[in-house]
């Protein structure tokens, strides 16, 4: 029996240590952050195609409105003079949800992380590749609201996610399924 255990402490049916019973949703995030990814990277491009010399889009009685505008800084235009900043940042979110998607049992998390890495992504994509250059480029942002900045599908995402993430927060429930001081989910 002693050559069975590959190494000490690894388990013997091959399975990753984790809570019994909990597969792992790694593909749960991956399918949101591609579908999240897909629709921001889709719907800039069209913007971009279609209206760099157009008046804004009035839509739904003035409820919604396309206007094509281009950001250097984070929510709001805030530190426009840090857009590298903001592309270290994100290359280190999405780093560590890939880090974290190792422990992943909780669908709620899945989804959570998968929208902040979706929308991380696709505001990652702009930052490295349009102008004004390389890894300083500004992010194309596209849908506003009454009283409120312009913003794209991304930025969406991301704040879905944070609120996803408050909410996980406050009922307990970790990235592995468990609740805080309960066990099991």
């Amino acid at each position: 029996m002693r050559g069975v255990q590959a190494a000490p402490g690894t388990p013997l049916n091959g399975r990753p240590p984790g809570p019994p019973g909990r597969p792992r949703r790694v593909g749960v995030l991956v399918a949101v952050a591609v579908f999240v990814l897909a629709a921001d990277v889709i719907s800039k491009a069209i913007v971009v195609a279609k209206m760099p010399d157009h008046r804004p889009i009035r839509l739904l009685g003035g409820l919604l409105t396309i206007t094509y505008t281009r950001n250097g800084g984070a929510a709001f235009s805030i530190g426009t003079s840090m857009t590298i900043v903001f592309t270290a940042i994100a290359v280190g979110v999405i780093v560590y949800i890939v880090r974290a998607a190792r422990n992943l049992r909780s669908a709620g998390w899945a989804v959570a992380l998968g929208l902040l890495l979706g929308g991380a992504t696709g505001n990652l994509l702009d930052r490295i590749f349009r102008a004004p250059g390389p890894f300083q480029g500004h992010v194309v942002d596209w849908i506003e609201l009454p009283h409120w900045p312009v913003f794209n599908l991304a930025d969406s995402s991301i704040v879905c996610a944070a609120v996803l993430v408050v909410l996980l927060a406050l009922r307990g429930i970790r990235l592995d399924g468990t609740r805080a001081g309960q066990g099991q989910a």
